[in-house]
C-alpha cells in the first residue's frame, strides 16, 4: 500500500526506514517527524489489524495524515503496509522502501506485539507471536539492513525501542529483551560497515495505552513528575542519527526522566 502523499526521493536527503508507525500519537510518528525536520526522507511501516484488536482502535485516516505532516517538511515519503509476523515481511517492506526511495542510511524499529498477560495466563500461540513480531523481525530487519546497506561508512544507523517491564507483560518484555540482545550484537557484527547500533528505553509514554491508576503511579515514580512523550524519544534517536550522535554504539539507553 502506497500512500497519497508519496513522492520521489529528495536529493541529498538519507532515507530513515521506521517501523510501527501506524497513529499520529505514537513514538513511531514522533521519530518520524523529528528526523524529516532533520532532513531525512521517510518510509515508514504500519498494520492496522493489530491497532484493530488493541484497545485504542485504529486511527482513521492516520497513515495519510502522517505522510502529509512529513511531506510539509520536504521529506519524501513511502508508507508500507507490513505485517512483521509474517517472515518473509522485512525483506519484502526493503525491496519496497528501495524501490520507491532508494537505500535506507537508518533502520528504527518501533513496532511491537504487547499483550498483557504473566506467567500463569499467557497462551503459546501470544508467546509465539510476541517473539515473532518483537524478536525475529528485528533480527531479520537487521539482516536486510547489514545485507544491503552501500552507504559511506559511518553513516549507518539501527535504533530499536526496548521496554524492561515483564512482570504482568511476560511475553512483551522477555520478546524485548532477546531483542535488545540482537540490537547491539548489530553493533560488532556491523562493524566493518561502520554501522552504529543502539537499543533505547524510553519509558512509560502513555500514547493512549495507559490507564487512570497506571499513568498516576508512573509519574509518582519519575523525578521529573510526568510522563515521557514521543517527543522525548525522537530527540535522542534525532541525535543517535546524527553524525554528532556516531560514537554512541553498542548501548542500552534509557532515556525516562529517572522513572524506576
Amino acid at each position: 500500500m502506497t500512500s497519497s502523499a508519496e513522492q520521489t526521493q529528495s536529493a541529498d536527503r538519507p532515507l530513515a526506514l521506521i517501523t510501527g508507525v501506524g497513529r499520529t500519537v505514537g513514538i513511531g510518528a514522533g521519530i518520524a517527524r523529528r528526523l524529516a525536520a532533520a532532513g531525512w526522507d521517510i518510509a515508514f511501516t504500519f498494520w492496522n489489524p493489530y491497532d484493530e484488536r488493541m484497545a485504542w482502535g485504529k486511527e482513521p485516516g492516520a497513515t495519510e495524515a502522517i505522510s502529509e505532516t512529513l511531506a510539509e517538511q520536504g521529506a519524501a515519503t513511502a508508507a508500507i503496509e507490513a505485517d512483521l509476523a509474517d517472515p518473509d515481511t522485512p525483506a519484502r517492506v526493503f525491496d519496497q522502501a528501495e524501490q520507491r526511495l532508494g537505500p535506507v542510511g537508518a533502520l528504527v524499529m518501533c513496532h511491537c506485539e504487547s499483550v498483557d498477560s504473566g506467567l500463569l495466563d499467557t497462551t503459546v500461540e501470544s508467546f509465539d507471536r510476541h517473539f515473532a513480531v518483537n524478536t525475529r523481525a528485528t533480527w531479520l530487519l537487521i539482516r536486510e539492513f547489514g545485507r544491503r546497506f552501500t552507504a559511506e561508512r559511518g553513516t549507518g544507523r539501527i535504533i530499536s525501542l526496548t521496554s524492561d517491564h515483564t512482570v504482568g507483560n511476560l511475553p512483551y518484555g522477555a520478546s524485548k529483551g532477546a531483542m535488545d540482545r540482537i540490537t547491539l550484537a548489530a553493533a560488532h557484527e556491523l562493524a566493518h560497515l561502520g554501522v552504529t547500533a543502539n537499543a533505547i528505553n524510553p519509558g512509560p509514554v502513555d500514547t493512549g495505552w495507559m490507564t487512570d491508576e497506571g499513568r498516576a503511579h508512573c509519574v509518582r515514580a519519575t523525578p521529573l513528575g510526568r510522563l515521557g512523550t514521543p517527543q522525548d524519544t525522537a530527540h535522542l534517536v534525532d541525535f543517535l542519527c546524527s553524525r554528532e550522535g556516531g560514537w554512541v554504539n553498542g548501548q542500552l539507553l534509557m532515556s525516562n526522566g529517572g522513572f524506576s
